[in-house]
């Protein structure tokens, strides 16, 4: 295939990857973690939202306005002292919101998420030159970025105001440096000052987009030491290592003021309290389906689909996987290529393997379940899909014969196909891969509640913020609705909520009746009976997420 061919083909799967990121990117509110993206970035803090106050869904949504007099070092400041990310994203989402965000209005989720769905975008042509460059195999660049075109997994990344596209692409940067640094030193050949500056550069960045980055930076550490181990016979220029791994460690040091508040945030808790120990089999079934969601995903949204639907799809899943499994594994095995090809081969089938150790490692051995949550397998995300890649290319190769494997052209259609039906689930919001859906619990408001409705939360910290945020985003333009929030803080030296409490029920008996008291996310009890509150039970349980009670407050009969 001619250049200019090849070129026309990159741009097709950078059409169909831009329009399964873009299409309908506002379609969902933002949900916890994007809020935070968007009221960090736009250089504010959740601290002047009120605490124990009725406030409105204005006053909820303040945080998300750009203001003039915000800056790259306002943003800095607030999202150091309250939150547990590093600020590269953040700055240059900042740059972006202020291009296209009016003052002193509330962002658009459009805008915030438009910044992670172009690096989304960018990171099509980048695994093909990820490709391209470690196997020196423009078929191998095509098809690997055909899958990052498609795959649902970076597909669901992207359509998100979060930092995993640009983290994704660094870790495409690393490995990138990784394979060459490793040929060069099977050839006996000294490494490029450019190479190590390069490398230590964009580890340091990586560090600084996010801390998991430094997963990647292990599993190289265990790939690099492999690999010396099988090459310990010949002559290795160890200071030229010591350089990368020194500017390395340097980049990762100047964040150890901030990584000791980590473990003990509240922020952070929840990865803690999953009990992998004793519910030993759940993170290996979600480590799998993340996995699996890097190449299909069927409709499986238990959140607003019939179970029907979902068995369904698990059985075609399962169908599929049962077929397009042996073909994948049979490509990479048969994969013909010259020693350096077999070494990248070998060096991106360690490395993905050891970045699944750690995840293990993490979650059982320290108690750090990793696998709560698809979006930490960011990190080896793109070696999997330029495995995928590999495979695909070998078995395009394959020589038409009887059996399992004929027609192998057909088979790597119809795997690209599946995947590209994997990403329009996604862009339509029907697959697991979902974090909180506000607009779910929204909708159930809406059809349950007349004119006055007050939803209550229990505080922690700016997390519980963003869920009402979610909330007030979908509901703030309810035409004749009386919406307030009311934010439980909890007691600083007691860590009790029995005064916030107290506030809420005196705050209960100044609101018009009848009232619908929405207890959303609310971890504490509180008496309602004096104020002639009663459960509805019809109502309850949970939606997108939300664990919610509903109770119908009337007025009293002396009132009346």
């Amino acid at each position: 295939m001619k250049t200019h061919a090849h070129l026309l083909l990159l741009m097709l799967w950078v059409v169909i990857g831009t329009s399964l990121r873009f299409f309908h990117l506002d379609s969902l509110p933002p949900w916890t973690d994007e809020c935070a993206t968007m009221v960090f970035s736009l250089g504010n803090s959740f601290r002047t939202v009120p605490l124990n106050q009725l406030i409105s869904a204005d006053i909820l949504l303040q945080p998300l306005q750009l203001t003039s007099v915000t800056g790259i070092s306002t943003v800095m400041q607030n999202l150091l002292q309250d939150s547990t990310h590093p600020p590269v994203y953040f700055v240059l989402a900042h740059v972006w919101m202020k291009l296209f965000s009016p003052v002193g209005e509330v962002a658009s989720v459009f805008t915030a998420r438009s910044l992670s769905a172009l690096l989304g975008v960018i990171s099509i042509p980048a695994m093909f030159c990820f490709g391209y460059l470690t196997f020196r195999s423009k078929l191998v660049g095509q098809l690997a970025a055909a899958m990052m075109a498609v795959s649902p997994y970076t597909i669901f990344l992207a359509r998100e105001a979060r930092h995993y596209s640009l983290v994704m692409l660094l870790v495409i940067a690393s490995l990138c440096c990784l394979v060459t640094t490793m040929h060069k030193i099977r050839r006996q050949q000294s490494l490029p000052l450019w190479l190590l500056l390069t490398w230590i550069v964009i580890n340091g960045l990586g560090v600084a987009t996010h801390y998991f980055f430094m997963l990647t930076l292990g599993a190289e550490g265990v790939v690099v030491l492999r690999q010396l181990w099988r090459l310990q016979n010949q002559q290795i220029n160890w200071w030229q290592l010591g350089i990368v791994a020194l500017g390395t460690a340097i980049g990762c040091l100047v964040w150890i003021p901030n990584l000791q508040n980590i473990p003990g945030s509240d922020l952070t808790s929840w990865v803690a309290a999953s009990s992998p120990h004793s519910r030993w089999l759940e993170p290996l079934a979600r480590l799998l389906l993340w996995l699996m969601s890097m190449l299909l995903l069927l409709p499986s949204a238990l959140t607003t689909l019939p179970l029907t639907v979902v068995i369904t799809s698990g059985v075609v899943t399962l169908v599929f996987l049962l077929w397009s499994l042996p073909q994948i594994i049979h490509g990479l095995k048969s994969y013909q290529g010259d020693a350096d090809t077999n070494l990248t081969l070998q060096i991106l089938i360690d490395y993905v393997l050891a970045a699944i150790a750690l995840t293990l490692l993490l979650t059982y051995g320290l108690g750090k379940d990793l696998t709560l949550a698809a979006r930490f397998q960011f990190f080896y995300a793109p070696a999997v899909i330029l495995l995928l890649g590999v495979a695909l290319a070998s078995c395009w190769h394959e020589v038409a014969k009887s059996g399992l494997f004929t027609h192998s052209k057909v088979a790597v259609s119809i795997i690209l196909l599946m995947a590209t039906l994997g990403g329009v689930i996604v862009t339509g919001n029907w697959g697991y891969l979902q974090n909180q859906r506000p607009d779910v619990l929204a909708a159930i408001i809406e059809k349950a509640s007349g004119n006055n409705v007050l939803i209550a939360t229990t505080h922690i910290h700016h997390g519980q913020t963003g869920r009402m945020m979610g909330l007030a985003w979908e509901l703030q333009n309810q035409p004749n609705q009386n919406l307030q929030f009311f934010l439980a803080a909890q007691d600083p030296n007691t860590h009790t909520y029995t005064q916030s409490q107290q506030i809420l029920v005196q705050k209960l008996t100044q609101l018009p009746r009848p009232l619908d008291l929405w207890l959303v996310e609310y971890r504490n009890p509180v008496d309602l009976v004096s104020q002639n509150c009663t459960l509805d039970k019809q109502y309850g349980s949970f939606a997108g997420e939300y664990s919610y009670k509903l109770y119908r407050c009337l007025a009293s009969e002396t009132s009346s």
